[in-house]
This record gives C-alpha cells, structure tokens and sequence, in this order.
C-alpha cells in the first residue's frame, strides 16, 4: 500500500482526529476510495504523519460509527461495501434548483406532470404557518386517529359537500386505504369475521391485502350488477366502489345499495364504501355516499386526499360505525399513526381556509376538459381499434384496443411515453384488451401530443406483429 500523508494543521480549528476523519470521508465520498479499498493500518498511518495511534484511531471509530469503513477481525479496515452510490447522489443533489424529473430517466415512475393541477403555493403557504404558529404540536406524537383539528376540517366537508352526519370522533386518519383496510381486518377478525367479497374486476392493492389476511375471499358482479343474493348469510367484509366504480367507472343504483345494506344488517357484516374521487364527477351532482342510506351503522367510508391534491401527500380517512370507533379506541394502542403530523396540520389549515374546496372546483373543470379531449382523440384518430370508454367522471378511463398484442406491452407502450395506463386483466380477451389509463397526470396540451404519439406507435406494433 502506498504511503498516505495527509496535510495535517495544527493551526485548525478541527482537531488532528476530525482532520483525519475530513480527508478519508472526502475521499470516499469524492470516489478516491472505493468500495472494498483496504484503510492504512492504525500503526502505519500514525507512523507516515507522525501523530498518535489513538488520534487515528478516534477517526477512524467515527468513520466506523457513520458507516463509511468496516472492521474485518484480523484483516484491518476496509471502506464499507455499501458506500459506492454516495457519490452519485452528492451529484444529483448539487443544485438547490434541480429538476427533479430529470434525476431518473429510467425510472417507472417518471410520467409527466401538469404543473396546472395545483397551487403549491397555497400548500407552503399552509405549511409555513405550521412551523410559524404550531412548531410546539410537532413535539409530541400523532394521535393514533388522526390529529383533531383535521378529523374536525373532514367531519365539517363531509357533511356539507357530501350530505354525510358524522362527528370528528368517527373519523380515523391513516396513510392510504390500504393501510386503513388493515385497521378494518383487524377489528373486524376479533369479531370473528373471516370473509371478505369485492367487485370483479375490482381494486388489485385491497385484493392483496385480503389475500394476504388469509381472509376467504370471493369476488362478485361489477357495481351495477351485484345481487346481494349472491353473497349468502355468512358474516363477512363487503369492498365496494358504489359512486365511481374502479375501473368501469359504473355507479351502483340505490335499489342495490339498498339491498346491500338490507343484507349487510341480516347477516352482520360490514360493508366498506371506497369513495376514492366521487368529488370528480363531471355531470350533474357528485353520486350521495351509501354512507348516508338509513342510519349507516353497516358502512365504514373510506375518503382520499391524494387523487384531488396530489399523489405525494398520502392521507386517507375513514368514518367507522359508532360500535366499530368503540373497538378501535380499546384497540388503539395496537395502532401507529402511519401519516406525517406535520402533514396532518397543513392539511387541516388548507382546509380552513377553504382552498380544498376551490381545488376541487379547479380539478373538475381542468379533469372534465381532460377527459372531453382524450375521447374525441381515441374517437378520431383510432380508427375503430381504440374505443374509450365515458365515464363522466375520475381521474382515468377504459380503453379498449382490439389486438392480439398483450395488454401488458401495450399498457408499456404508453409507460414509456410518459402515459399511465394499467392492463384490466380480467376484462381482456384473446383479440381485445381492456386497459385503465390515467388521463390526469399531464397538461392537455402534452395529452394531445401523447395520445396520437401512442396510437401511431401502437399501430406500428400491431403491423410488426402480423
């Protein structure tokens, strides 16, 4: 190994140790030294800069304790195996300004944005006043239901934009309704209930979630087709998408939410209503929850914030029948708070000052616009392979696209071009394929260009295939 000397000052402000430390962490972290790379021993670096073993030592136990080198029993000190990305992410965060849809080309969630979608202004503005007024609530834990003053913002829109009578004290705050699904199963197993019955085709994530519960699952009719004959007398969870059912975006008739709720209190189960973006409907009024049929006590409803704001902010919230908020307050403890309290707080005071609901005023007409241009495009420039499907509502809608071509390389067509689209597998036949696509995500003006970039790529494909 060659003889290491370093530009010790005894003139500095750091001790000889913390400039030890400077240079081996510099040179780590600059790729002077790479993963694996041997350390001068103890002895021979004290030897070559003529100081102490124990000043090397001290630098190289922190270097140690930071993770930067590896002690091997009688090997000596090596630089840490895991090290060799350090440099590459000092590079990608060099700029205060960085364009951070330029950090990862490759990655799968690189689609583009609307910038017009939402104000983030308003967000920092509500989130400055978090630190400016309430930095003293952030020192002590989230609530595991959520913080009050948020559950109080919910309870107030969901009964004047939704028509929904709850108190605060109903609501339970979690991080996506996967995670609230989880709370529902476990609640609902300590009273003995082992089924659970969802839409076909239906929502994969709570599929999973199900499954992976080892709950007995069946799957039944599309929202306007389920017969409530079908789910028998047996005890069990019921997951609905009754106002905007995913993905076909059908609205279930009263006369079976009806039925549903009827069968629900004979047979003691529960059924959970995911009302993922009623909000956007974009004819007429948005469709009254099932929540607010009779006294509700059969229905836990499930809200999200991340399809009307934006996706990073990952709130979700549930109204718990009075018997089931019982449970969960005597099971609490078993509970974590999985949402940001920070979060939770600008939320709350973005609600407050009414701007949630001129979001949502702003998201339907840009949406409906949206919309409105994604099927005159597939219309007119699809030539009868292509059929869109309206749903006058939401933030996606069905395609499908007559082909032999897989619906998972034509959902990968669109991913590479910057468009989100999902196979539905259980809808897609040998020579048709039904595919979800997320038409929210971008500027109009992008949509256009896009839709026609991926027709024209499409068909290309479909020729090379023949």
């Amino acid at each position: 190994m060659e003889k290491v000397v370093i530009n010790l000052s005894s003139d500095s402000d750091k001790k000889l140790y913390e400039q030890v430390y400077d240079k081996f962490r510099n040179d780590i972290e600059s790729g002077v030294m790479n993963s694996g790379d041997k350390m001068p021993s103890l002895r021979t670096l004290a030897r070559d800069n003529d100081i102490s073993i124990t000043t090397v030592e001290s630098a190289y136990n922190q270097l140690l304790v930071e993770g930067y080198i590896e002690s091997r029993p009688k090997s000596g000190y090596y630089v840490n195996s895991g090290i060799s990305t350090i440099d590459k992410i000092k590079k990608d965060d060099s700029s205060d300004n960085e364009d951070f849809t330029l950090l990862d080309k490759n990655s799968d969630q690189m689609l583009l944005y609307d910038e017009e979608s939402f104000d983030f202004y308003k967000w920092k503005k509500s989130m400055n006043k978090v630190f400016s007024k309430y930095s003293h609530l952030l020192r002590f834990e989230a609530e595991p239901a959520g913080e009050q003053i948020l559950r109080e913002e919910i309870a107030s829109y969901l009964n004047e934009s939704r028509g929904m009578s709850c108190l605060p004290s109903d609501i339970v705050i979690g991080a996506g309704t996967q995670n609230l699904t989880n709370y529902i199963i476990k609640i609902l197993s300590d009273r003995g209930i082992r089924r659970a019955s969802m839409e076909y085709p239906g929502y994969d994530k709570i599929k999973e979630i199900f499954e992976n519960s080892n709950l007995e699952l069946t799957k039944i009719g599309i929202s306007g087709e389920i017969n409530a004959s079908d789910l028998g007398i047996d005890r069990r969870i019921l997951y609905v998408n009754p106002s905007n059912h995913f993905p076909t975006g059908t609205v279930m008739p009263v006369s079976t939410r009806i039925e549903l709720i009827k069968w629900a209190k004979m047979t003691d189960s529960y059924i959970i209503e995911d009302d993922y973006d009623s909000e956007l409907r974009y004819f007429g009024k948005p469709v009254p929850p099932m929540k607010t049929i009779g006294d509700g006590e059969r229905v836990i409803y499930f809200g999200s914030f991340s399809t009307t704001l934006f996706a990073g902010i990952n709130i979700s919230y549930m109204v718990l029948p009075r018997n089931l908020m019982e449970d969960f307050n005597r099971l609490k403890d078993r509970f974590t708070q999985t949402c940001s309290k920070t979060e939770q707080l600008c939320l709350a005071i973005y609600m407050q000052a009414g701007y949630y609901t001129r979001t949502i005023k702003k998201c339907r007409k840009i949406y409906a616009s949206k919309l409105k241009t994604a099927m005159k495009l597939f219309n007119e420039y699809g030539d009868g392979i292509f059929s869109p499907i309206d749903s006058k509502s939401g933030i996606s809608l069905m395609l499908r696209v007559k082909t032999k071509i897989k619906a998972e390389d034509l959902a990968e067509i669109a991913n590479r071009n910057g468009m989100l689209m999902e196979p539905v597998k259980e809808l897609c036949t040998p020579d048709t394929k039904v595919l979800c696509f997320y038409f929210y995500r971008v500027s109009e003006t992008m949509l256009k260009i896009l839709i026609r970039q991926y027709i024209h790529t499409t068909k290309r494909k479909m020729e090379e295939v023949k």
